[in-house]
């Protein structure tokens, strides 16, 4: 192993720290046995890692020798080394090296460490999942946006540069017309923010109006995440009930605070819309406080039976709200493209915040995003997916009228992509049982109790609701997923005590 402790000297000039065989073949190694390279996984040509490391060919030839040597990669000639077949599995596999001694982290960190995590993601094996937030892929515009992706990345820049923090011009200047055009919404374009998706907006406005000793006004139920996310301030949340019209803005007399987060458009998750008189409520408690609101308008696209309401953003006049919105309920989520409208006071610090974050959101998206708007591509491609939706809706309706008569209560079934669904002869008690039940049966659903706040009085809800997004299924899944929900909530009500059945 001499030679292993050669360093490269031809093709090292102008680098003081160039790496010798060794450490070449002790980074592949670790990185082999970690799975960093899976069995049968190609790694770099001896040629190219060379150039990649600045070293000669001839020391990265000897780092793959002694590798082949032990068993570790396989070599064959005019071919690209490959881990050994018969290397990787579970009695190779090293128990990584764990910290000694705790783990530090800023309080910010420590508040995020006890959060309960998220649910997962992406459940697997399930024949119907009503999971809301989900769009079906079939929905996406592909061409449109395909189109609209090469007619961005085919005009050259003039230079390759960071851009405004604000976001492109470009896009900013369609939004000012679109936001005018749906929501009656008027501002300068310096006003308007483009985030990566609506949840960085409210990152944004956590860290920036909160801080630990603060309080802040909540919807309850509401939106989990922008719950947890300003509570991450170490803020202390303020919950206010909501009934069928929203926040009951009468529950804000005198309760004072920094800041209150609604979803007046479409309240989350029970679909209310704030009628105008709680709207004027609302700003004038804002007024009072010399609080800010933030206007979470994330699915105002969506209306069936009833007529759009203009935003709080439209009836203030002192600076009060922020408004958030995102194309995440019309395009994808995956896209990660939302907005914010912020006072004029407001803008350069959350500019400022915006570059300290990432600098800016990424400029190809929201070129294709602008041509969309300009073309008028977006706007037919919201009415075509209302219409989509509005069918999945009424299919999801009358499946439950259907399976269960009187027998379910459903609400916000107006305007969005979800309904909730009380089912009256379900205990509470039953939440788990129904959900695991229903997993098994391959049935994704899921309960809306925990989007209350665990610290106001829940003694009102009684009985098992469901959030049922079905956005993201076809006609024919939602009836099957209906017909799966019938079987089951049957099975778990046979099991109640003193039933009948």
């Amino acid at each position: 192993m001499n030679e292993m402790v050669q360093s490269s000297s031809a093709s090292s000039a102008g680098r003081s720290h160039a790496m010798g065989a060794r450490q070449i073949y002790e980074a592949l190694r670790e990185q082999i046995l970690g799975g960093v390279y899976e069995t049968g996984s190609q790694l770099p040509s001896s040629r190219g890692l060379a150039n990649d490391l600045g070293v000669s060919r001839t020391t990265v030839t000897v780092a793959y020798d002694q590798l082949t040597a032990e068993g570790f990669i396989e070599v064959r000639q005019g071919a690209r080394p490959r881990v050994a077949s018969s290397l990787i599995g579970p009695e190779t596999s090293r128990t990584v090296a764990k910290r000694v001694g705790p783990v530090h982290l800023s309080a910010y960190g420590e508040r995020l460490r006890v959060t309960p995590p998220w649910p997962d993601y992406l459940p697997t094996g399930l024949k119907v999942d009503f999971r809301y937030g989900d769009l079906a892929p079939s929905d996406f515009p592909a061409l449109v946006w395909k189109r609209a992706m090469n007619e961005a990345m085919g005009q050259r820049p003039l230079r390759l540069a960071y851009d405004d923090p604000r976001g492109w011009r470009g896009l900013r200047q369609a939004l000012q017309g679109y936001l005018w055009r749906a929501r009656t919404l008027s501002c300068d374009l310096e006003q308007i923010i483009i985030v990566n998706g609506s949840q960085q907006g409210l990152d944004l406005c956590a860290r920036l109006l909160l801080d630990s000793a603060d309080r802040f006004v909540i919807e309850d139920p509401c939106y989990r995440m922008a719950r947890q996310v300003f509570a991450s301030t170490g803020a202390s949340p303020v919950p206010v009930t909501v009934d069928e019209d929203g926040m009951k803005t009468e529950l804000l007399a005198g309760i004072g605070a920094r800041l209150a987060y609604v979803t007046p458009s479409h309240q989350f998750p029970l679909g209310g819309v704030m009628p105008i008189a709680r709207r004027h409520q609302l700003l004038e408690w804002a007024r009072h406080n010399n609080a800010y609101l933030i206007e979470d308008d994330y699915d105002s696209e969506y209306r069936y039976d009833i007529n759009p309401v203009p935003p709080l953003h439209s009836l203030e006049d002192h600076g009060a709200v922020i408004y958030l919105g995102t194309i995440s309920k019309t395009l994808s989520p995956m896209l990660r493209i939302g907005y914010l409208v912020v006072p004029t006071e407001l803008q350069e610090v959350f500019a400022t915040a915006k570059q300290f974050a990432d600098r800016h959101s990424p400029v190809a998206e929201q070129e294709a995003l602008a041509c969309l708007i300009e073309s008028g591509g977006y706007e037919s491609h919201v009415r075509r997916v209302r219409r989509l939706n509005g069918e999945r809706r009424g299919t999801l309706l009358g499946a439950l009228r259907r399976s269960f008569g009187d027998r379910v209560a459903v609400q916000g079934a107006e305007a969005g992509l979800h309904v909730v669904v009380w089912f009256d002869e379900l205990p509470r008690s039953r939440e788990t049982t129904l959900i695991e039940a229903a997993r098994g049966a391959g049935l994704g659903l899921h309960l809306i109790s925990p989007l209350y706040e665990r610290q106001s009085d829940e003694g009102h809800i009684d009985r098992v609701g469901l959030v049922m997004g079905y956005a993201a299924l076809s006609i024919r899944q939602i009836e099957k997923g209906v017909e799966i929900l019938r079987a089951v909530v049957k099975q778990v009500q046979d099991a109640l005590p003193g039933h009948g059945g």
